[in-house]
């Protein structure tokens, strides 16, 4: 249990059966009754983004989250399939759970796995990710006016806008943050 008083960025909390992360808290004191904590709070299940207000003192029932380092190893019929590189043992997602990541997993690609009690929230992805360009058109001389970018795709079927020296068999770096290309290789 914590105290509303305490709740920081981060942290992670059970309310009214759902699991949440505080993204941030604001302590009012109004002119009249006993002051409130206004949080911002993110569902891990659901991603939705709501602002929650507390009285202040209230106790609220921490949620322990657990990172487990995991292996991207296939997809198959829309199931993703990760191995616990400790144990060996193998975990299946469906695509609703892996979500957006999909398009930035490639084989033996180390990602988090967010659980709660034994229940996948998600999975972390790396800050940026190696791909190799399977497809752009070559660059056409003189042409810099649009910002000098093309379309490419990578090996995970996922497109991406690169500079115009960017050519077929590259490596890349893409931000899985954004989707967009950070650097070469």
């Amino acid at each position: 249990m914590i105290n509303t008083n305490d709740l920081k960025n981060g942290i992670t909390i059970e309310y009214e059966g759902n699991i949440y992360v505080v993204m941030s808290t604001e302590h009012v004191k109004p002119g009249k009754g006993a002051a409130i904590v206004k949080a911002k709070l993110k569902n891990l299940r659901t991603g939705a983004i709501f602002e929650q207000t507390f009285n202040a003192g209230v106790k609220v029932a921490t949620a322990r989250i657990e990172k487990q380092l995991m292996q991207y190893l296939y997809t198959m019929n829309d199931v993703y399939y990760f191995m616990n590189m400790d144990s060996y043992e193998q975990l299946e997602l469906s695509k609703d759970v892996v979500g957006d990541g999909a398009k930035f997993l490639k084989e033996n690609l180390e990602v988090y796995i967010t659980m709660f009690d034994g229940e996948v929230l998600g999975i972390d992805l790396p800050d940026k990710v190696e791909l190799v360009v399977t497809h752009t058109e070559p660059a056409v001389k003189g042409n810099t006016t649009n910002n000098a970018l093309k379309d490419a795709e990578v090996e995970t079927g996922m497109n991406v806008r690169v500079p115009l020296f960017i050519e077929e068999g590259e490596t890349i770096i893409i931000s899985t943050s954004d989707g967009k290309y950070v650097s070469r290789a």
